[in-house]
């Protein structure tokens, strides 16, 4: 797939009209992870092995049982190594696969100063991921003149300031510009404009049109329907009676319709959840209460960081043969507190479980409501404990307090002490968040 240059402008009709027209990009890091770490090691820490240009990857502790690639180098894709497999997987593929840790809190910064140069351009900016953007353009050609000759500026912008590749979808709407920034990588600028969808996205396999899973690929080869135009092409009405609602949104797609906007300020969440990969199979249930406590413990902080609480509860369990188990129920009042949320967690398990070995938690909660949701007095609340919300919710927010000052180890639940299972357990998890490079040895 050939680079964009300024001269494809004219598949906009470019003049004065075309400055009315919606300009989107889509602005995606280049193996991600892996770029920013290779740049650290480049820039800061003077090494002088460029991660990116031998078969390389990041990944999780396998000793810990997060050991999945997370991202890797494009000599990797060579031997096939694919992001999401184990690292037993990719090392049977290539043993010489140089692997190194996942760093979350570079990828942290790493991102934030990538979004602020993107922010310079226009405040329409909407984060789809931690490496990857949308951008409104639309109108900005007076200020900022020919838009792909400005996305090579953005581009070369990036690379010259931060150190890594970017690829660049240019289109009208976001699903397009998404699809553009996916054709040849990396360090590349590409258009995908309504009447360049026969000649650029047609041919694809279908399983390369966003919102195509694996689960969609399968039935629709079984339709005899392969690439994207054979898509594109069909019927609507046969594709929603195999596929359902998913059907009539693929076709559009296929034919590269999307009314979705560029949302600079986040939609809010309509649901909190956290989950954790355990470093051992827990037999016990007194185990896995502690680990829901943990999981409690975050996702209840994130509730009140939000000032937001929930109305249902539900616990996810999946064993040691990885086969998956879920439980929900409904709260009779809306609640942010880590206690409340941790007694309906434990309810859930007790009903769900069947013995079999633990591999996998997870507390996941819905129906978002504001804070200042009045609670309904129960005449079923027998306890002292349980009547005092109002002191349960102020040592919640005092708890809060002092890990946001002090950093989230300074309190720590008694049960926590002398217990394997870190206290505040799920999302991004703690040897993912930094790495002690004075035990690596930086080539």
């Amino acid at each position: 797939m050939a680079e964009a240059t300024s001269g494809q402008i004219r598949y906009l009709g470019y003049d004065k009209s075309a400055e009315r027209q919606n300009m989107i990009y889509h602005i995606d890091v280049n193996s991600a992870f892996l770029s920013w770490e290779a740049v650290y090691r480049l820039e800061v820490l003077g090494g002088s092995l460029d991660l990116r240009e031998i078969p390389s990857a990041i990944g999780g502790d396998a000793a810990k049982r997060h050991g999945i690639i997370l991202a890797k180098s494009i000599p990797a894709k060579a031997y096939k190594i694919r992001t999401g497999e184990s690292i037993l997987e990719a090392l049977q593929k290539f043993p010489e696969l140089y692997l190194a840790p996942p760093n979350y809190n570079l990828y942290e910064r790493c991102s934030k100063a990538f979004m602020d140069i993107l922010r310079g351009y226009t405040p329409d900016v909407e984060p789809y991921s931690i490496d990857e953007a949308f951008m409104d353009m639309t109108g900005t050609q007076k200020l900022w003149g020919d838009p792909i000759q400005t996305a090579h500026e953005i581009k070369d912008r990036i690379y010259q300031e931060l150190g890594f590749t970017v690829n660049v979808g240019i289109s009208t709407n976001k699903l397009l510009a998404k699809m553009a920034s996916d054709f040849q990588k990396p360090n590349q600028v590409h258009t995908l404009f309504p009447c360049e969808i026969q000649e650029k996205m047609w041919s694809l396999p279908v399983d390369d049109l966003f919102f195509v899973g694996r689960a969609s690929t399968r039935k629709l080869d079984q339709m005899g329907i392969h690439t994207i135009g054979q898509l594109a092409k069909s019927d609507p009405n046969i594709l929603k009676l195999h596929l359902k609602k998913h059907g009539e949104v693929i076709w559009n797609f296929a034919n590269g319709r999307d009314v979705s906007v560029v949302e600079p300020v986040p939609i809010p969440n309509k649901g909190y959840g956290n989950s954790t990969t355990i470093p051992f199979d827990v037999t016990d249930a007194d185990t896995a209460r502690i680990v829901l406590l943990a999981l409690a413990e975050t996702v209840a902080a994130r509730l009140r960081r939000d000032e937001v609480k929930i109305e249902v509860v539900s616990i996810g369990i999946k064993d040691y043969q990885f086969s998956h188990a879920s439980h929900q129920k409904v709260l009779d009042n809306p609640t942010n507190i880590t206690w409340e949320i941790h007694q309906a967690a434990c309810e859930l398990f007790d009903e769900l479980w069947n013995q079999s070995p633990i591999r996998h938690l997870g507390i996941h909660t819905s129906r978002v409501k504001d804070r200042q949701t009045p609670r309904q007095i129960s005449f079923f609340d027998f306890t002292e404990e349980q009547m005092d919300y109002e002191k349960l919710e102020c040592m919640d927010h005092t708890v809060d307090t002092i890990r946001k000052r002090f950093g989230i180890d300074s309190v720590k639940r008694a049960v926590f002490l002398q217990s394997p299972i870190d206290h505040m357990s799920g999302g991004i998890s703690r040897e993912k968040r930094t790495v002690d490079y004075s035990k690596l040895n930086i080539q």
